[in-house]
């Protein structure tokens, strides 16, 4: 019976801002939306609730955009973790994470070492285990279904959020239910590319 009931837990960003993280689980499938850091904290601090999930029984993990509150600990999520689930988000999306999440390990770096205070929780992840995690992401377009093969018949596709170059929400559909995770999205006209 707990099976038909659908749950989304705030892993972050419940009743803050910044480190949004939403688990999502309903009929033996689980979903992990957004993957952020919160800009306040320093290192483990400032990550997502990890221990409140199952690195191993997350499925699918959906990335709306690049900002750091949404995504900066996926690296630490995909590389130090058992994760061994899919991940998904806009080409553009992709192509800036990248580049903003090298600088933030650059950035974390000089900061601490310039108080010579660097301790092994301050350091998320390596260049070569974000380059490894960048690896793994798989691209979805607006309006592209994605049908991952599981008894819940999970289904999703991307729509234009505006809220940055290549921001999406996601709507979701499984067991007969759905969703839309809008993650940050924008009311006004679109004028990204």
């Amino acid at each position: 019976m707990s099976e038909d009931i659908m749950t989304m837990t705030p892993l972050g960003s419940g009743q803050e801002v910044g480190r949004s993280c939403h688990l999502l689980t309903f009929r033996g499938t689980t979903l992990l939306l957004d993957c952020g850091i919160h800009p306040g904290y320093d290192g483990m601090a400032g990550l997502p609730f990890f221990d409140r999930v199952d690195p191993e029984q997350v499925d699918v993990l959906l990335i709306t955009h690049f900002h750091l509150d949404h995504a900066a600990s996926l690296p630490y999520f995909t590389e130090r973790t058992g994760f061994k689930g899919r991940i998904f988000m806009t080409h553009p999306t992709k192509a800036v994470i990248r580049l903003l999440l090298g600088d933030y390990i650059r950035l974390t770096q000089m900061r601490k070492g310039a108080s010579g205070d660097v301790s092994p929780d301050d350091v998320l992840y390596t260049e070569a285990e974000l380059q490894s995690c960048v690896d793994k992401i798989e691209l979805i377009d607006y309006h592209q279904t994605i049908d991952i093969n599981l008894p819940s018949g999970l289904k999703f596709h991307a729509l234009n959020a505006g809220h940055v170059l290549g921001a999406a929400m996601f709507f979701i559909e499984m067991g007969g239910r759905s969703v839309l995770y809008t993650g940050d999205y924008s009311m006004e006209e679109d004028r990204h590319l």
